[in-house]
């Protein structure tokens, strides 16, 4: 089944004004100006009304399109704290200024922590225990925080030392504890952890188009993410059980996400599509693909 998702509004985000190959975000008390390529129409809101209401402005290097540098007005941070709530689950991640125009969040994913938390509910009380969780390419850890929230027992897997730190941080920043804390390249650990044995009721990926791990392993997503989820399959419990995939790819659709879990999970309930978000003008911003399977 192929589907087109948006997440539910919460608080401390907002998606104002798209356009003009740029998107206007409200991250808490702060409103932020963006790239974003697939943005080809024209704003709905004039460029001095974006111009008023930025507090900082990310402006792409000449010399390098991936990377630029901020303009901050005036009381601006660089680094500031945000809240998720949805229901029972509330948490804290901090925000901070990157070079390559993130900031430590990609809200489109709300509507797979949504997902993820009516898994593990369901998993949880099929189970009678806290269901084992594995996040892989974790980044700065939102999900592996929602998850814990949930009483999970929690594997946050990412080449990158630094935002495994920079999660650990949004973990604190929400009373919580008990997240194991893994630096490794995702492929290498999910083929140890097979020949180990593990086993996990809950699998996210977020791989990378392109990146590389730790001791500079090259990973290529339309090279590797077969043999990932050949291991993953390998991984999950044999009932009671859920994986999301989230691919950012700009040449994959999602017809190749649902081919593949089809292909590892086909006993699985699955489904895939599309994730976008709103603006307050009603256009729709694609921003990534995904695929769902319960089992």
């Amino acid at each position: 089944m192929i589907t087109q998702v948006k997440p539910e509004p919460w608080p401390d985000y907002e998606l104002l004004d798209t356009g003009n190959g740029e998107k206007l975000e409200r991250f808490g008390k702060f409103i932020l100006r963006r790239p974003e390529p697939q943005a080809i129409w024209p704003s709905a809101l004039p460029e001095s009304e974006w111009e008023k209401m930025s507090d900082a402005i990310f402006n792409r290097s000449k010399s390098n399109a991936e990377s630029g540098n901020w303009v901050l007005k005036p009381g601006m941070k660089e680094k500031w704290i945000c809240r998720y709530q949805r229901d029972k689950i509330q948490i804290q991640y901090k925000l901070s200024l990157s070079s390559f125009k993130h900031v430590g969040i990609f809200p489109e994913q709300a509507a797979n922590w949504d997902f993820m938390c009516l898994e593990l509910a369901r998993i949880s009380k099929l189970i009678g225990a806290a269901p084992k969780v594995l996040n892989l390419f974790a980044y700065t850890g939102i999900a592996s925080v929602i998850a814990r929230a949930t009483g999970a027992q929690v594997s946050h897997l990412d080449a990158v030392k630094q935002v495994v730190g920079w999660s650990r941080e949004n973990m604190e920043a929400s009373g919580l504890d008990g997240i194991r804390w893994i630096v490794d390249d995702a492929l290498k650990f999910v083929k140890r952890e097979e020949r180990r044995g593990s086993k996990y009721h809950c699998i996210i990926l977020d791989p990378p188009a392109y990146g590389r791990g730790p001791d500079g392993e090259k990973w290529i997503l339309e090279e590797k993410l077969s043999e990932l989820l050949s291991s993953c399959a390998a991984l999950l419990e044999k009932e009671n059980y859920c994986l999301i995939l989230n691919l950012y790819s700009m040449g994959l659709s999602p017809l190749i996400a649902l081919n593949l879990v089809n292909t590892y999970f086909p006993k699985a309930e699955n489904s895939a599509g599309e994730l976008y978000m709103e603006d307050l003008h009603g256009r729709k911003l694609p921003l990534g693909i995904f695929a769902r399977c319960i089992g």
